[in-house]
């Protein structure tokens, strides 16, 4: 069994019957990737960042979103040291490596905003100084469905900077059944062993990075997402960040699939989760048709390269 296996197995034991959302996600922090999951409360976000966290041995913090949620409640802030005769900086919980945004749109643009830099740069300028953020780093933040007492829509510059958007939805009975009986007389994550270390994780980064990407699969990507733009059912289609994006994600399944290639299906496995957030429906056709079935038609319309390898 490979490391990737061996990880989504662990998390499986705390997270029932979601596994295709773990591979994703877990595909995501390989790329580096951010990732947005849309869901109700009390479907286990917490306790999947969590379980991450712990399997691979990384650092990890949750920030609960309100409406008054400061910027500086998320990078940290300057104060005055009287014994020292200076400022010093004190650390806010963007500095580890999984952050978990929780509800991201119950809070102001101005604070959704504070993550914006962190999320592209992996850095965050407090005071006119800036500050790098550990390595490796990912967001995974949630939101409420639109419409929550309390919401509002993201907007699409902050959307865009998730590579990943899913919803974990309900499990089912049998699942529920399993997680009352898990829960009888302890927590599941104290169940939850390490799978690797930080070190190691970091290594299937790189690896990640080295995977091959063949010019007719660029090629099909950047047609792909070339297609959202020209489509008469979208006001505005896929950016260059997009194309990059479903490019670093494709590799991560890739990797997932014991291969040191991308071939088109690895581009299919992901394309509509890391693409349908990030492009804006015309207004005549919202409520008619949705973002994911009109990618999931792009690709089923859309010829695929021949397999070629390294």
């Amino acid at each position: 069994m490979s490391e990737f296996e061996k990880i989504v197995s662990e998390i499986n034991k705390v997270i029932n019957g979601k596994e295709s959302a773990i591979r994703i996600i877990l595909c995501a922090i390989l790329a580096n990737e951010n990732v947005l999951i849309e869901d109700i409360p009390g479907t286990g976000k917490t306790t999947l960042v969590k379980a991450f966290s712990k399997v691979l041995q990384l650092t990890s913090k949750r920030i609960q979103m309100t409406s008054d949620t400061l910027p500086s409640d998320i990078t940290g802030y300057s104060i005055y040291d009287k014994e020292l005769g200076k400022f010093k900086f004190i650390k806010g919980p963007v500095f580890c490596n999984i952050l978990l945004a929780d509800e991201l749109n119950r809070t102001s643009g101005r604070t959704q905003s504070a993550l914006l830099e962190a999320m592209e740069e992996h850095q965050v300028t407090v005071d006119g100084k800036t500050y790098k953020l550990d390595e490796p780093f990912s967001v995974i933040a949630t939101q409420n469905p639109y419409g929550y007492v309390g919401t509002q829509q993201l907007p699409q510059a902050q959307l865009d900077r998730f590579s990943v958007k899913i919803s974990l939805g309900y499990p089912s009975v049998d699942e529920e059944v399993n997680i009352l009986l898990n829960r009888r007389t302890e927590n599941p994550l104290d169940k939850l062993d390490y799978v690797i270390s930080k070190k190691e994780f970091e290594d299937m980064q790189n690896s990640v990075k080295e995977i091959f990407v063949n010019e007719s699969i660029a090629r099909y990507i950047a047609t792909l997402v070339n297609i959202t733009r020209n489509s008469n059912y979208v006001e505005c289609g896929g950016s260059p960040r997009v194309m990059v994006s479903v490019m670093n994600l494709s590799k991560a399944v890739a990797f997932s699939h014991n291969r040191n290639y991308v071939i088109p299906e690895d581009v299919k496995e992901i394309f509509v989760q890391a693409v349908s957030h990030r492009i804006t429906l015309k207004k005549e056709y919202k409520g008619k048709v949705t973002s994911e079935s009109l990618m999931k038609n792009i690709l089923s319309t859309t010829v695929m390269p021949g397999v070629q390898n390294a």
